[in-house]
């Protein structure tokens, strides 16, 4: 069982990590918030996005150790770094669809938000851990005892006002990223989850 949820796990990875690369191809259309302040560092300090978005990880998985250190195993290391990793390797390979119009860009922002929505669906399904970012909303919904639905509202409208000041790219699919993103993730979710849960 172990191998089929590692399996699944970090083909769900690979995946999502496609779609935030393939999302930064097109990024003056707007990405998403977590990814427009990794976007926003590395145009201001330099690095990798790929760097950044494990910097952030590991920086909000300290705030979620010492708060409610149950939403931090191992998944939630391998996916910290391993999305990171694979940005930055996806990124460096540049095996992205190119469009020459407006039209082709809004598809490929598409493909790339579906990429994102099957790839979370995929690795949460496997129930290797919860992603970084997950683990620190669910840390704050405990603590505040407001809705997860609220607190993720919350917590990337802050991540969005930062990266939007620090010069982020912010447009109108930021605005529209998780009304797609999140059905698509919860029906790939459901799918999966059979198939990984121990009877």
């Amino acid at each position: 069982m172990i191998f089929k949820q590692l399996i699944i796990f970090f083909t769900g990875l690979v995946i999502f990590a496609y779609g935030i690369s393939l999302a930064i191809q097109v990024q003056y259309l707007g990405i998403h918030p977590w990814d427009v302040l990794s976007i926003a560092l590395f145009d201001l300090i330099g690095l990798t996005v790929g760097t950044w978005t494990i910097i952030i990880g590991l920086v909000i998985m300290i705030f979620t150790f010492f708060t409610r250190r149950q939403y931090i195993n191992v998944g939630t290391f391998l996916n910290a770094f391993l999305v990171g990793v694979f940005v930055d390797l996806f990124l460096y390979l540049q095996w992205f669809p190119v469009g020459s119009s407006l039209v082709e860009d809004i598809a490929i922002m598409l493909l790339a938000i579906v990429a994102m929505g099957i790839g979370g669906g995929t690795y949460s399904a496997a129930q290797i851990g919860l992603g970084p970012r997950d683990g620190f909303m669910l840390s704050i919904a405990d603590l505040t005892g407001k809705s997860i639905q609220r607190i993720r509202i919350y917590v990337e409208s802050c991540v969005l006002l930062i990266g939007l000041v620090l010069g982020g790219p912010v447009f109108v699919f930021t605005f529209i990223f998780t009304l797609i993103q999140s059905p698509i993730y919860q029906k790939i979710f459901l799918s999966i989850k059979p198939y990984t849960t121990r009877v």
